[in-house]
């Protein structure tokens, strides 16, 4: 296991490096750069922007320098934990992103934890009572998840809350809070502004997950090894959860690693119907301006939040299912 967890970090090495090139090249594909668009954007507010004062602003941001030498300083920055300047904010990436990526990881961390509880009970019940009221119900429910855009039932609740309550249930805080210090009553406002992003984006991977689960129990409750145990006179709880749950759980648990950098990176839409603090409208920020080391360092992050799922899938799924072994 050791040499297994050497070479997998070994890998994630050579990923995160490849990620760096591709995600520079292709941030830096598009015509111009940032300072092409700040410029634009001074000139249709009426200020006049010379030549000289252009090359010093390059200069200052070292967008004078050919894009190879540009990446080769901002990787190596990056391994020391410098992420470069954002040049849409003005400040260091570090300090853009850190806030956001607090809020990104609850909202992640949370959305997941509700996909599994949800799902996986109800894909149990749904295949334990097969062509029942009850499945059937789920059935819909978990098709109507799947099908609807997520930033599209964000806006009906939205809408809801609004006419209902008079509320409006956009971002994580209430006003109040949005800048005050930490305390137990800012931490009581965002437990209570959580809910509705939990369920708008935990909703479609909850109806998908709820569904192969279902398929993958009724798969395995039909086999003869489960026969077997029940002749053996195992009662009917010990022989669904140490053998075909188990095994179910299988595919469920090989999607963990992409079902977090997806929440962490798709809900960019969400985020931005509900004014959620989080790091997707930061990034589609950043690609509409070329701001380019803010938008490379938060595809890395998203790359390596990929690469750890991925292995984290592979562990959990050595643990479940004693078949697999990784040496």
């Amino acid at each position: 296991m050791r040499a297994y967890l050497a070479r997998r970090f070994l890998y994630m090495l050579l990923m995160m490096l490849m990620a760096s090139v591709v995600s520079f090249a292709v941030i830096t594909l598009p015509p111009g750069d940032y300072m092409t668009s700040y410029i634009m954007r001074l000139k249709a507010q009426g200020q006049d922007v010379g030549l000289e004062e252009e090359l010093a602003l390059r200069r200052q941001y070292g967008l004078d320098q050919p894009l190879p030498v540009q990446y080769l300083k901002w990787v190596t920055r990056f391994i020391q934990g410098n992420m470069g300047r954002s040049f849409e904010y003005n400040r260091p990436v570090t300090e853009v992103l850190g806030p956001r990526i607090s809020m990104t990881m609850v909202v992640s961390i949370a959305s997941l934890i509700f996909t599994y509880i949800v799902a996986i009970p109800i894909g149990i019940y749904s295949a334990l009572h097969q062509y029942s009221i009850g499945d059937y119900v789920f059935s819909i429910v978990g098709f109507a998840g799947v099908s609807v855009p997520n930033f599209l039932l964000a806006l009906v609740l939205m809408v809801f809350a609004y006419r209902t309550f008079g509320v409006s249930i956009g971002g994580l805080f209430s006003l109040e809070y949005v800048d005050a210090p930490w305390n137990w009553a800012k931490i009581v406002d965002l437990l209570r502004h959580l809910p509705i992003p939990l369920v708008v984006i935990g909703l479609s991977g909850t109806a998908w997950l709820q569904r192969v689960m279902r398929a993958t129990l009724l798969d395995e409750i039909h086999k003869p090894y489960v026969q077997t145990a029940r002749a053996k006179g195992l009662t009917e709880g010990k022989v669904l959860t140490r053998y075909p749950i188990r095994v179910a759980l299988n595919p469920i648990a090989s999607t963990i690693g992409w079902q977090l950098p997806n929440i962490f990176s798709g809900s960019t839409i969400v985020a931005i119907v509900l004014d959620l603090p989080t790091i997707g409208p930061v990034l589609l920020r950043a690609l509409m301006t070329e701001d380019m080391f803010l938008a490379a360092s938060t595809v890395m992050i998203t790359t390596a939040l990929t690469l750890v799922g991925t292995l984290l899938s592979d562990l959990l799924l050595a643990w479940l299912d004693p078949r697999i072994q990784y040496t």
